[in-house]
């Protein structure tokens, strides 16, 4: 089990929270309240602002509004994929140990301690005899699970994962669904943007909808309803049982 820091009674609170890039608005009108151990997920269409709302609880994007509450010395991060630079020439055993920079700047010395989470953080996700593999030569779905035990080594109290199962092979993606349970019982958070209901109803207790504002937050089945889901995607929709929101564009 993962230890975890000083549980706050909730990870992260939003009051009329608003976002954007040089002042103009991306993402507003954000109100919801994130309990220690519960998921999230974010759903909407391409642009609705989840990204956003991820770098915003960072502090990499800029708040232009509201309070966002949320302790951001204890935070895991996975970004997407796409984001990464993969010709850099780093082992995957460095990537985790990125995660504990915070802890010991980026050119403080990482000692048998730490050492040790990093070993144990790369075990728990299956990758500890890739460790000294460049992390550009991985797979995806190895990339991923290193950068997942990156988010976990310096022990957050709250984990953001940036549409986490693109394109994952099936084992990883198994694997990741049981993570994403593990850490909730040890009292961690989990916020994850996503256009996969199948991981909305098999991981997160809330649900935040989201079009360049927020259209509603709760549990799934109240947040999912027709009317919500045409309000963030402007056309007909049908929502599967195991898969991603489908939906037929309004003809006039």
């Amino acid at each position: 089990m993962t230890p975890v820091k000083a549980q706050r009674p909730d990870a992260v609170t939003f009051i009329d929270a608003s976002f954007g890039y040089r002042r103009k608005p991306v993402l507003t009108d954000v109100n919801a309240t994130l309990p220690a151990g519960q998921a999230m997920a974010l759903l909407g269409p391409n642009g609705s602002g989840k990204t956003t709302l991820l770098r915003g609880i960072l502090g990499a994007v800029q708040q232009l509004d509201g309070t966002v509450d949320v302790d951001r010395s204890s935070i895991g991060y996975v970004p997407q994929s796409a984001d990464l630079d993969l010709t850099f020439p780093v082992t995957a055993s460095r990537v985790v140990e990125m995660g504990l920079y915070r802890e010991v700047g980026s050119f403080g010395r990482i000692g048998r301690t730490r050492r040790r989470r990093v070993t144990d953080a790369l075990e728990r996700v299956g990758m500890a005899d890739k460790a000294k593999r460049r992390f550009g030569e991985l797979s995806g779905g190895q990339r991923q699970r290193v950068l997942v035990a990156r988010a976990l080594v310096a022990h957050p109290t709250l984990v953001l994962l940036d549409e986490p199962f693109n394109g994952l092979d099936d084992p990883t993606r198994r694997l990741l669904l049981r993570i994403i349970a593990e850490i909730k019982s040890e009292g961690i958070a989990v916020i994850s943007s996503t256009h996969d209901l199948a991981l909305a109803r098999e991981t997160c207790e809330m649900v935040m909808l989201l079009a360049g504002h927020q259209i509603a937050v709760g549990p799934l089945n109240q947040v999912l309803t027709d009317e919500n889901l045409r309000l963030a995607y402007g056309g007909d929709v049908t929502e599967t049982q195991t898969g991603p929101v489908t939906l037929t564009s309004v003809t006039s």
